[in-house]
């Protein structure tokens, strides 16, 4: 293969309506199926994921618990960052005092008698260190005395949860992005922004106000059974932009979805809570705390989405990937193909008629053994040819190789000119004088006994693969093969300028090679280059092209060809018929 070559795949053409409709029927859907999700999904543009900054403000005042509850009371921590935490429920334990006390009833702090309380334990649960009493917590319980904080914190929650009227506190949500790969910066926080407006997902859908209450219903919960035990609500704002210019867009989506567990599990420790404490200093200098354990809702602020540029090069690698989707019609109509015969194993089904015109079946090339040069064997009583593509180490003639159909005999130059030659008194002329030369010892590979000894095993190789008649005994090998007019002919048609008293005798033995190669092997080109010639073939051509005739034998044969052309007129109306209808 030269580096200038081009190669390019060769159809069968089948001429059916059915297979015809069929194949334009799935490109037509495979086309709308492209287009579709071309347009739908804009793989005509460069994508770029966002970069997202959110800061946020909590407004709200309540009364509750016989106090006033503003933002800083009930935002822990302090507001801002992509989230932030309103506390809707607590339980308080106030002038909390380091000492000694009873803890907190449980199935492993009640106690009968000192013997269940380990001086120095402190369970991972409890609130503080056991001294080893077993005091009275109250009138009908005991309890194991602890060193902590005191009195001990109580572990009922309260119900309705004290600030539930925390549904109606408002958040502000500014949200700024950036497209790096489009140097593209916007914020959720439109121009035309009013103070006053609260998000509705129809009438204000792009406000960037948010009351809490219809977050968690929007997300499908109640802000004040979540409220008790707390939770964790996720704001989504999800930024799809088309940044064309025909076709600008690239406006915020909000939507809201619960993302803690929903079954109340005391075993799961359900909800959302934490403890702080606020400290005193007494006058005694000594510490007094008011402890609270706070359970709230956490939003958690999640800002994701892409923006996408026409870019032609995401144009041309869309439709040149979808391109390989119309094979897919190859593929179906192969299948039905396959199908046309139910009887596949038959000589006369019709999936072997079409198999054997779509496919040409080659044997494979040795890949286990050192390969050798390539070569091609016919036997004159053998149908098939030999391909041996292996080391030879004995004689081509006994050597094993893979069977190869015979390429197609058409109507091609050769025997045109053999035609042409024929009509002009080719068969009245002497043939070229050949050489009685015989061996007077017959090689044991040697099956028509006139092939002579050879030294290379890959010359070693007759006509035939059983004992018989040598081919060219034959009248056939001495016309296509041997006969020097038709060769000359042969010569003038291939180069029309050529002049036939200057043609020497290694051109006609080159078009004699040649000749036989095309008869014995068929029309493979690409076989021919690699046939092997048997060696009484071989001799028979050298011989009768090297030997002594002379020069005038050929001005002989034009002379007598010329005066019988001129005095037989019966053979006109041949040439016009045979040899112009085989001429390509």
């Amino acid at each position: 293969m030269s580096f200038c070559d081009y190669t390019t795949q060769k159809d069968l053409r089948i001429r059916s309506r059915l297979l015809g409709s069929l194949k334009w029927g799935i490109f037509a859907a495979v086309l709308l199926y492209m287009c579709v999700i071309l347009l739908t999904e804009k793989r005509y543009q460069k994508k770029d994921s966002v970069i997202s900054s959110v800061h946020t403000k909590v407004k709200g005042v309540a009364d509750a618990d016989s106090r006033i509850w503003d933002t800083a009371e009930y935002t822990i921590p302090s507001p801002g960052g992509s989230s932030f935490f309103v506390l809707t429920n607590i339980i308080k334990t106030e002038n909390q005092k380091e000492g000694n006390c009873s803890e907190f009833p449980s199935p492993k702090t009640i106690c009968s008698q000192a013997d269940s309380c380990k001086k120095g334990y402190a369970d991972p649960q409890s609130n503080g260190i056991q001294t080893g009493r077993c005091i009275q917590y109250n009138s009908t319980v005991k309890t194991c005395e602890v060193r902590a904080w005191c009195p001990v914190e109580s572990k009922s929650t309260p119900e309705p949860a004290i600030l539930g009227s925390a549904e109606n506190f408002t958040v502000l949500i500014k949200n700024n992005i950036h497209f790096a790969a489009f140097n593209y910066t916007t914020k959720n926080i439109l121009p035309e922004y009013n103070v006053t407006c609260v998000y509705n997902k129809v009438t204000a859908p792009q406000c960037p106000i948010f009351r809490l209450g219809d977050i968690l219903k929007e997300a499908g919960h109640h802000f004040s059974q979540v409220a008790i035990l707390g939770g964790i609500m996720g704001i989504e704002i999800n930024w799809n932009c088309n940044l064309d210019r025909w076709l600008h867009r690239c406006r915020p989506q909000y939507s809201f979805r619960r993302l803690d567990d929903k079954v109340v599990d005391e075993r799961l420790y359900p909800g959302l809570n934490f403890r702080f404490a606020r400290y005193y200093k007494m006058q005694d200098q000594s510490d007094l705390r008011t402890l609270i354990k706070a359970y709230g809702i956490r939003f958690d602020i999640q800002v994701y989405g892409t923006g996408g540029q026409f870019s032609w090069l995401e144009l041309v690698m869309f439709i040149g990937s979808y391109l390989s989707y119309f094979g897919l019609a190859t593929v179906v109509i192969d299948f039905i193909i396959s199908l046309y015969c139910k009887r596949c194993c038959s000589t006369t089904s019709g999936q072997r008629y079409f198999d054997k015109e779509k496919y040409e079946e080659i044997p494979g090339p040795c890949i286990l053994t050192s390969c050798q040069e390539l070569k091609f064997v016919s036997f004159v009583d053998q149908e098939d040819i030999i391909m041996v593509d292996k080391k030879i180490k004995k004689s081509l003639q006994v050597t094993k190789g893979k069977k190869v159909k015979r390429g197609k005999k058409t109507d091609n130059i050769v025997l045109a000119q053999l035609e042409l030659s024929a009509i002009d008194g080719l068969e009245e002329l002497p043939l070229y004088p050949r050489s009685a030369k015989k061996s007077s010892a017959i090689p044991s590979w040697c099956r028509c006994l006139k092939c002579l000894p050879e030294n290379a095993f890959e010359d070693q190789l007759c006509c035939r693969y059983q004992n018989g008649e040598c081919i060219t005994n034959s009248e056939m090998f001495r016309k296509l093969v041997l006969q020097r007019l038709a060769l000359v002919h042969i010569l003038q048609y291939n180069n029309p300028l050529i002049n036939r008293h200057s043609i020497g005798k290694k051109q006609l033995a080159e078009c004699a090679r040649n000749q036989y190669v095309q008869w014995r092997f068929g029309s493979n080109k690409n076989m021919m280059d690699f046939a092997k010639i048997p060696s009484c073939c071989k001799h028979e051509i050298e011989n009768t092209f090297n030997g002594d005739a002379s020069e005038t034998s050929l001005q002989h044969a034009d002379k007598d060809t010329k005066m019988q052309s001129a005095s037989d007129t019966s053979r006109k109306p041949l040439l016009k018929q045979q040899p112009m209808a085989t001429l390509p």
